[in-house]
């Protein structure tokens, strides 16, 4: 008697699972993405296996007896990259590597892997989309030596893991998991089943056998993760590489990191030799007009482990229709409506019938609550037409009763600021150093009060 094949629903493009067939996605909202997919029958040995991810089965020991040594790291060789990773690549884990097409997954991973290898370090890049002889002229582009590079154009798991044992690289870079299968799944290359069993499969190679593995990973419409969401879950190491609003420049952020910090950032900008690391990040998002002008101010933000100056834009104008329009761009919309809210209970200045439009410069995210005063600041700077001088800063979270809420490493962020040439910094008052700092003058406030009054003084 035949086993009965497993089939299951799932989104396309997001890879939720459900019992049965709907019209739209209730995770991402898409509609028609719902497809029935083969689960494939349990016919191997593999499929009957009790270890997980890992690969690995251990015996009970108290968790006191655990060898505390720290996992052995490889030097990608970019150090942009390496701090994104946590300080380097860990022997035997698993990082995904994703980002729209263009970004230069493909570019950084083969610039790291011909650094390696000219450190004696074997690898092998696996390709099952590109031919070779694609990748070489690429590799000739980035003038990257490919001496001591192995390459292998193949699609299937199975047969990547039977060369890997012949050739028993410390690397392993597969461009891209969408595009490689597994013989135990009947399912076609790049359904949620075998994506999940081909990264399972080649985790539990990398943890068996001491093997770092890198996976490129495609994105969907809305540059989210393509797969199912097990993938993240098998993974080490989710990083994803992304553009800013000037083409030029490519963020490299870590959404997930089993060996490092969550939300570490790595900058590179991209010319036609490939992608350069940008030491200095805030410079890249500085570059502002020569004459200063309302709405615009500078905030410094805490992104992993490092401070990092950005512009602040906001526009108030008087709104010409029915409904006032809010938009806020780089930062919670909820955020801006709250912040609006604390401007007239505890500023008493009133922008219900104006549209307010705020943006942060750059394309980057605004994650943390440090901009509240910034955002405030512009939105003032904005309404009032006062001007906001280059070499003035500002920072500190708003509480809901006008208080000016201290924020983690405000010293750092102050120094970092001062590096760089600002000479004037209103700061919450929990925030200000105890020691002047040579060139540039504090302004401690308390409350939102406090912080409009200090406007005065401090505008062109």
């Amino acid at each position: 008697m035949s086993k009965k094949t497993k089939t299951a629903f799932v989104c396309e493009e997001c890879g939720a699972d459900y019992p049965r067939w709907n019209g739209q996605c209730t995770a991402c909202g898409a509609w028609n993405s719902i497809k029935e997919v083969r689960l494939g029958a349990g016919k191997s040995e593999r499929n009957k296996r009790t270890d997980g991810y890992s690969g690995i089965r251990s015996s009970v020991q108290a968790l006191s007896d655990v060898d505390l040594a720290q996992a052995e790291r490889l030097s990608t060789g970019i150090s942009e990259f390496d701090r994104v990773l946590g300080g380097g690549v860990v022997r035997g884990s698993v990082t995904l590597i994703g980002g729209a097409p263009g970004a230069g997954k493909s570019t950084i991973l083969l610039q790291a892997i011909a650094d390696m290898a000219r450190r004696g370090i074997d690898v092998l890049y696996v390709s099952g989309e590109e031919s070779l002889q694609q990748i070489a002229e690429r590799a000739h582009r980035l003038n990257v030596s490919g001496e001591r590079i192995n390459m292998l154009a193949e699609t299937s798991v199975q047969n990547v893991c039977d060369v890997l044992d012949e050739i028993n690289p410390q690397v392993l870079v597969v461009d891209s998991i969408q595009v490689m299968y597994t013989q135990e799944t009947d399912s076609a290359p790049g359904s949620v089943s075998q994506v999940r069993e081909s990264a399972s499969y080649l985790t539990q190679y990398a943890k068996r056998h001491n093997v770092s593995v890198f996976l490129v990973g495609h994105v969907t419409k809305d540059q989210s993760l393509a797969g199912p969401m097990t993938l993240s879950h098998i993974v080490d190491t989710q990083v994803v590489l992304s553009s800013t609003n000037d083409a030029r420049f490519r963020v490299l952020r870590a959404d997930k990191n089993r060996f490092g910090s969550v939300g570490e950032l790595g900058f590179f900008a991209m010319d036609s030799t490939g992608l350069k690391e940008v030491k200095n990040p805030s410079a890249m998002f500085l570059n502002r007009a020569e004459k200063p002008s309302s709405g615009s101010v500078v905030t410094v933000l805490w992104e992993g482990t490092r401070p990092l100056l950005v512009e602040i834009q906001a526009l108030v104008t008087e709104c010409q229709y029915g409904n006032p329009r809010r938009l806020a761009v780089g930062f919670d919309q909820n955020r801006l409506a709250m912040l609006l809210a604390i401007l007239s209970r505890h500023g008493g200045i009133f922008t219900a019938n104006d549209e307010i439009y705020a943006n942060v410069v750059g394309g980057i995210k605004v994650t943390e609550t440090s901009s509240d005063l910034a955002i405030v600041v512009g939105i003032v700077s904005s309404l009032k037409d006062r001007i906001i001088p280059h070499d003035t800063f500002f920072f500190g979270e708003l509480g809901l009763n006008g208080e000016i809420r201290p924020v983690a490493n405000g010293l750092a962020r102050i120094n970092d600021a001062a590096k760089h040439g600002f000479k004037k910094a209103v700061v919450p008052k929990s925030n200000a150093p105890k020691k002047a700092i040579e060139g540039l003058r504090i302004y401690p406030v308390a409350n939102l009060a406090e912080a409009l009054d200090v406007l005065g003084e401090v505008e062109c």
